[in-house]
């Protein structure tokens, strides 16, 4: 049964006919699951045909693969934005929430956007307005000058739009009284409220006190030891709350709906997190998986060797590290091969998308091109698609598989939903 909707998520759904929530996509396949896999920092040729990632080149020829997708803009938290809103949001850095914050204004209804300039948290998304514009080419985002960063294809540009509503397709599907989750490795058991960082035990909002007393007592009987003195700057940000969009929303943060709140967003290895739901089969309706930040593929500069960050990336396999590729490669296995074999798989009909959120440092010639492969349970495979599509295709793509209206930038005229990827009805060309 569903439950009542506070107030103030009726009134944010009743100004859809004003903002951008519009028709519910047609063409698309009804879906009972669908699991998003979001890996990170690598373009289309980066990704397929390494030798460092055979599962990733086989899985793509084995299911179906969109050969001209593109990431929107930069950094991630922009992009992971726009997958689950059809928006940025005003939102162009990777920076923490201002959490369960009243005295902030959101970035859409300011008008002012968040750039990496910014030094500020962000302030919770919510209400309606004006998102920020995507430049074809970018020069505050990794470059300040010539010849700037591509986003999308270099051509292809988004104006600033006026009539943006602060939701995501989390809010969309508790008020349809379906279910979600999203699904972070090494998010710490605790839950992600407040967590802007975490290996997994120790966070952002550890306090290192009493462990470095027991340090400093240990020197004191050792002298000859050298032990380090603890802070929040040695912890290996495993977990990130950029790659964790629905924190960001203020329907999230405070759980106006029963489906809708923080709860929802969990670890990989508890009974309730990723493995243990698929074991059990008992699994969301829309499940968003964040591999952890040596998992999918990003690096860390204080990680293992094999999780250093890419010596030079530019846009190519040369220069790659080809151990934080391995380790990616096999991540993604893992979770492929455990949602195969989940109960959940084989009840009704349901698909697996596997992207990458940009082509970090696409500078020209490299445009924002990354892979995406759709993997269905239904008989459409070992397809491929040479139709234009960007993040906001998919989640057009998945609200028209839910029944969900389209939202945001998903509305656009020019986007177009992954029609030949999912439906084995679609006349191939």
């Amino acid at each position: 049964m569903k439950k009542l909707l506070s107030a103030g998520l009726v009134a944010v759904l009743a100004t859809s006919a004003i903002a951008r929530q519009g028709p519910i996509p047609k063409g698309v396949p009804h879906l009972d699951h669908v699991w998003v896999i979001m890996m990170e920092n690598h373009g289309f040729n980066q990704v397929l045909n390494n030798p460092a990632a055979p599962f990733t080149t086989q899985y793509a020829h084995s299911a179906n693969l969109a050969t001209n997708y593109f990431a929107v803009a930069h950094p991630s938290l922009t992009n992971y934005l726009e997958v689950n809103g059809g928006s940025n949001f005003g939102v162009l850095d990777d920076n923490a929430p201002d959490w369960h914050s009243t005295a902030c204004t959101a970035n859409i209804v300011s008008g002012v956007a968040n750039t990496e300039a910014v030094s500020a948290p962000i302030c919770p998304i919510t209400g309606e307005g004006t998102d920020a514009a995507t430049p074809a080419i970018d020069y505050s985002n990794e470059t300040s000058g010539p010849p700037g960063v591509n986003n999308i294809d270099g051509v292809k540009s988004y104006t600033a739009d006026s009539n943006i509503l602060g939701m995501s397709i989390a809010d969309q599907l508790a008020h349809a009284g379906m279910t979600w989750k999203s699904y972070q490795e090494s998010l710490p058991a605790s839950g992600a409220d407040l967590v802007n960082y975490s290996d997994g035990n120790f966070t952002n909002l550890t306090d290192f006190t009493s462990l470095n007393a027991q340090i400093a007592a240990s020197n004191a009987a050792n002298p000859t030891a050298t032990l380090p003195t603890l802070s929040t700057g040695n912890i290996v940000q495993l977990y990130a709350v950029k790659h964790d969009p629905f924190a960001y929303f203020k329907s999230t943060q405070e759980g106006y709906n029963w489906g809708n709140s923080l709860k929802n967003i969990v670890p990989f290895d508890t009974d309730k997190g990723l493995f243990g739901d698929l074991a059990s089969g008992k699994v969301p309706n829309y499940s968003f998986i964040a591999p952890n930040q040596c998992n999918d593929q990003h690096g860390r500069g204080n990680g293992s060797v094999f999780c250093a960050y890419d010596p030079n990336d530019n846009g190519t396999q040369l220069g790659l590290n080809p151990a934080l590729m391995t380790l990616g490669d096999q991540a993604l296995q893992k979770i492929v091969t455990a949602i195969h074999a989940s109960p959940a798989w084989k009840e009704g009909n349901n698909a697996i998308v596997t992207i990458w959120d940009e082509d970090d440092y696409s500078v020209s010639p490299t445009v924002n091109r990354v892979a995406a492969i759709v993997d269905t349970n239904y008989p459409t495979h070992k397809k491929q698609s040479g139709v234009f599509y960007t993040h906001f295709s998919l989640l057009k793509t998945i609200e028209g598989a839910f029944g969900l209206p389209c939202l945001n930038h998903a509305c656009d005229a020019s986007t177009a939903a992954m029609l030949d990827l999912f439906n084995p009805s679609h006349e191939w060309k």
